[in-house]
Order: C-alpha cells, then sequence, then structure tokens
C-alpha cells in the first residue's frame, strides 16, 4: 500500500471500538531494491514500546501495561507508526478476559499486518528500566566535511591502525524527518564492528548527513547498515537505532550480520 494513502499527517478521529482494520502495512522490498548485493540487511528485529496500552477487564475496569513488539527484519511488512497507535487506542474500550487473551489478539492482528509472526509482551508500568549508552561516543568530534543529505563518501577508515579490530560506538546526535508529515525523528545510534577501524569523525559526519534525511526508522537503519557495509566492508557489523517516542510509541530497528550481537532485550535510554 502506498503510504500517501495512510492516516499520517491526517486529522484524524480516535476509534473507540476495536478496528484491526486500521493497520496499515508498508511493503519493505521496495526501499530494499538497491541493497539486493548487501548481505544481512534483513537479519535483525524491530522492537517497539508502546506506552499507551489499555484495555478493560471482566469487571470492566481499565488495565495499563507497556507492550514490547518484536517484529522480524523478514517480515514483507513494517507497520505504519499512526495506524498502530490508532489500533492500540481501539482496544481501550474492549473487555479481555486475561492479558494472555489480549496478547494473542494483538499478536494475530499484528502478524496478519506485518505477514510474519510478531510477538507481544507486557511489562509493568514501571517496569522498564534506564540503561547507559555503551560504546564510545563521537559527539565530542569535529567533522571535517558536511553534507546535508546521506552521503556514505563521507565515510573513512582510520589510516593510523591497520589491525582488524572490534569496536562499539555511539553517538546522540541521529535525526532524520518521517517522509510523510515532515516530522523531526531523534535517535542515538550504536554501531558495533569487526573490521579495519574506522575513522570516527567520518563516522559523525556521515550519521549527521541524516539531518534533513526522509526516512522511516528502518529504512534509516537498514540505510546506515547497507552504505557502512559496502563503503567500508567490516568482516562483522551492527546497526542499531534507539528513537525517541512520538504518539506514545518509540521505535528500535537493529540490523546485524552476526546474530550473536543481537541484544536479548532493546536498550532504554533516558531520552525515550
Amino acid at each position: 500500500m502506498s503510504v500517501e494513502k495512510s492516516l499520517l499527517g491526517k486529522e484524524t478521529d480516535y476509534p473507540t471500538q476495536y478496528q484491526p482494520n486500521i493497520l496499515f502495512p508498508i511493503a519493505r522490498a521496495p526501499t530494499r531494491q538497491s541493497y539486493q548485493n548487501i548481505p544481512y540487511i534483513e537479519q535483525g528485529m524491530d522492537w517497539w514500546h508502546v506506552f499507551e496500552l489499555s484495555w478493560l477487564n471482566t469487571h470492566n475496569v481499565p488495565q495499563v501495561a507497556i507492550g514490547r513488539l518484536s517484529i522480524p527484519a523478514t517480515s514483507a511488512c513494517l507497520i505504519e507508526s499512526k495506524s498502530l497507535k490508532l489500533y492500540f487506542n481501539s482496544l481501550n474500550f474492549v473487555q479481555f478476559d486475561s492479558p494472555t487473551q489480549l496478547i494473542n489478539t494483538v499478536q494475530q492482528d499484528l502478524s496478519q499486518a506485518a505477514q510474519t509472526h510478531v510477538g507481544l509482551e507486557l511489562i509493568d508500568v514501571n517496569g522498564l528500566h534506564v540503561s547507559s549508552p555503551v560504546g564510545k561516543c563521537l559527539d565530542h568530534l569535529t567533522p571535517s566535511r558536511h553534507a546535508k543529505h546521506p552521503d556514505a563518501s563521507l565515510l573513512a577508515l582510520d589510516s593510523n591502525e591497520p589491525h582488524i579490530i572490534e569496536e562499539e560506538l555511539h553517538c546522540n546526535l541521529l535525526r532524520s524527518n518521517c517522509p510523510v508529515t515532515g516530522q523531526p525523528d531523534w535517535g542515538t545510534l550504536f554501531i558495533r564492528y569487526e573490521g579495519k577501524k574506522i575513522d570516527h569523525a567520518s563516522l559523525l559526519a556521515y550519521i549527521i548527513s541524516f539531518r534533513e534525511h526522509n526516512g522511516f526508522h528502518e529504512q534509516c537503519v537498514e540505510q546506515i547498515f547497507a552504505e557502512i557495509w559496502q563503503t567500508l566492508q567490516p568482516e562483522q557489523l551492527m546497526v542499531y537505532a534507539a528513537y525517541t517516542r512520538r504518539g506514545g510509541l518509540d521505535i528500535n530497528p537493529c540490523r546485524s550480520s552476526n546474530l550473536k550481537w543481537l541484544p536479548d532485550v532493546p536498550l532504554r535510554l533516558a531520552r525515550q
């Protein structure tokens, strides 16, 4: 389905009745066409946290929880975020016999939209713990070049380090725009790799070059993974973005050539 037909950027009535048909899937394939020669582009997970999750128990008493969704990167479709927000709002006045019934209903609906199994975990409203970013921070560096749009030519290896290394880096300066509304999306980017050492200032310049880029969260992470893989040719690579929440949702896409590097659960950062 074309994203122009979605509910993004449009005035919308919030549903008060269960509406699974409001979910809006977006095919991943079109944006992956240019990455056909990039291995592992579909190896990873998209984790979502749903902060506005509420339903009714059998006594018509509202229940609340934080939901954690797990959508495999192999799914045929991602799910547009506003439609997902409206879907969860449509559950607010629905009575469920148990949390298990809620989980099964949501998993069935989202799995149908994404065309793969989507998992839902319910977390106590005070159950998310804030983590600290891992790896060396790039934010203090000064790039020698800048670009207004993503430019893989900014990436370079560190000529002073000829050996193969393993390194973890992070940057809090990731910013891109929603391709429909133009609203900014903010995030912290994590990169772990094994290979020839990446020049840190060049990597920062590359990350900053997304500042005016229009792309969904998942697409940005896949583009970063693909361009680092193709340009710098590491032996192993993981790219993970912890985006701040918008509309009661945050998205945490991760792509990795090494399955052992995939986190068991997504990080939870203070500004999320």
